[in-house]
Formats: structure tokens, C-alpha cells, sequence
């Protein structure tokens, strides 16, 4: 298969979720009808293509997307399903690929999502990403959140 030794790979980044104006990164898809009744906004799902960026800026250097949706699947918390594939689009990842898949506790300060595989030079990944709230403005519904991601791959 070609396979070589497995390595262990650092990346850093910021993820800028955009849900106002008039170029949104993340939109509404679908909504249950107790959504709007729910505190917590159970039943919301959204599609996504987020800017990765180097820094926290909104003009900092583009490195990749977060593509994929989330939905809000407890009724008693704040708690996302996330399903995304960060598609690197500079450097020497450039055209490779991680899947996330796994619960996004927004409320704690920091979460730990699973790593389920990757392609291109994250071929066979796995490992960990953790995610921590850069910064969250309640009047529009924009975040900008750290990622720093630990992945084991050939």
C-alpha cells in the first residue's frame, strides 16, 4: 500500500463561523418545529464553508475550509454534532484532508472532537482536534474559534 512510518502532526488555526451580512460561511439548512421554542435550538442544522486562517483576523492568510455541517442535538445544553472535512488549500497540505466527526460542547471551554480520517498526505489520519472559543458576538451570532489539531498519519 505504500504506506510509511506513521508521523505525528501539530496544526494550529483559526475558524471563522460567519452566520451574518451578506456573504454568510454558515447557513441555516434546516429547522424542526421545536426549534424557535427550544432555549438550547434543538433540531437547528446548518452547512458550512468556514475560513481556516493562520491568525484570528478576518483578513489573516487562508489555509484551508472547514466544509460540512453542524446541528444542535441536545435539548438540554448547547451541544453541536459536528460533521467536517478541513480541505487545506496552502502549503505542503495543500489538497489534503481531515474528517471530523463528534460533539462540540460550545459552552465548555474547550472540546475535543475525534479525528476519523483524512486523504491525501492525512491519508489513514486520526487523532483529535481541540477547539476553543476565540471570540463570540452575541448580537450577530459570528464566532471565531482556535483549533489546534493532532493527527497520526503515514
Amino acid at each position: 500500500m505504500g504506506l510509511k512510518r506513521e508521523k505525528l502532526s501539530h496544526l494550529h488555526f483559526y475558524f471563522h463561523d460567519i452566520v451574518s451580512g451578506k456573504n454568510p460561511t454558515a447557513v441555516k439548512i434546516a429547522e424542526a418545529a421545536v426549534t424557535n421554542r427550544s432555549a438550547t435550538g434543538f433540531g437547528l442544522m446548518a452547512m458550512i464553508d468556514d475560513p481556516l486562517t493562520v491568525g484570528p483576523e478576518a483578513n489573516s492568510k487562508i489555509v484551508g475550509r472547514a466544509q460540512g455541517m453542524y446541528a444542535q442535538a441536545s435539548i438540554n445544553d448547547i451541544g453541536l454534532l459536528m460533521v467536517l472535512n478541513f480541505v487545506f488549500v496552502e502549503g505542503k497540505y495543500n489538497g489534503s484532508s481531515l474528517s471530523v466527526l463528534g460533539r462540540n460542547s460550545v459552552m465548555s471551554i474547550v472540546r475535543e472532537m475525534p479525528i476519523v480520517g483524512g486523504s491525501g498526505l492525512f491519508r489513514f489520519g486520526r487523532g483529535y482536534v481541540q477547539a476553543k472559543t476565540h471570540t463570540f458576538d452575541f448580537k450577530t451570532g459570528d464566532a471565531v474559534v482556535e483549533y489546534n489539531v493532532y493527527v497520526f498519519h503515514y
